[in-house]
C-alpha cells in the first residue's frame, strides 16, 4: 500500500542546512559593551533620521502640488495620484516612528537596571528586617518556654 500524498511538509534535519543561521562577523564579537550600545544608538538614530526626512520631503512634496495654476484635467487626475502615493508614503514613516517610539519606551521600561538594582536592594533591606525580627521573637519565645518548663520542674 503506497503512502497517501498531501502537501504537508515533513521537516529533516539536512547536515549542511544553514537555514536561518548568520554569520556574526569577528569585530562584532570583539566589541565591549559601550561600543556595541554606541552602535546599536547609531542605528537607531539613522532609522529615525530616514523616517524624518521622508515625511520632510513629502510634506515639500505636498506644498509643491498644492499650487494653484491653469491645469488641465490630466495634470489635476496626475497630481491628485502623486500627492496620493506621497501621502501614503508618509504615513508608513509616521507609524514606522511611532513603533520606533514604542520599541524606546520598552527598552527603557525594561533596561532600567538601576531602578531594578535600587529597588531590588531595597526588597531586600525589608526582608533581613523581617528575618532579624522573626529571629528575636522565635528566640523570645524559646526563652519563655524553657523558663516555663524549667520553673515547672
Amino acid at each position: 500500500m503506497s503512502e497517501p500524498q498531501t502537501d504537508v511538509s515533513r521537516p529533516s534535519a539536512l547536515p549542511t542546512a544553514t537555514l536561518l543561521q548568520r554569520a556574526v562577523p569577528q569585530a562584532l564579537i570583539d566589541q565591549n559593551s559601550d561600543q556595541y550600545l554606541d552602535n546599536i544608538e547609531e542605528e537607531w538614530n539613522k532609522k529615525v533620521d530616514l523616517e524624518v526626512e521622508t515625511l520632510v520631503d513629502g510634506m515639500v512634496d505636498l506644498v509643491g502640488l498644492a499650487s494653484i495654476n491653469d491645469k488641465d484635467k490630466f495634470r489635476i487626475a496626475q497630481e491628485s495620484f502623486q500627492a496620493q502615493a506621497r501621502a501614503e508614503s508618509m504615513v508608513r514613516a509616521a507609524n514606522t516612528l511611532l513603533s520606533i517610539t514604542h520599541s524606546m519606551k520598552l527598552l527603557l521600561l525594561l533596561s532600567d537596571e538601576a531602578q531594578i538594582a535600587h529597588r531590588r536592594d531595597a526588597e531586600l533591606k525589608v526582608v533581613q528586617e523581617e528575618k532579624a525580627k522573626a529571629k528575636e521573637q522565635v528566640a523570645a519565645l524559646l526563652d519563655d518556654m524553657l523558663r516555663s518548663s524549667s520553673s515547672s520542674r
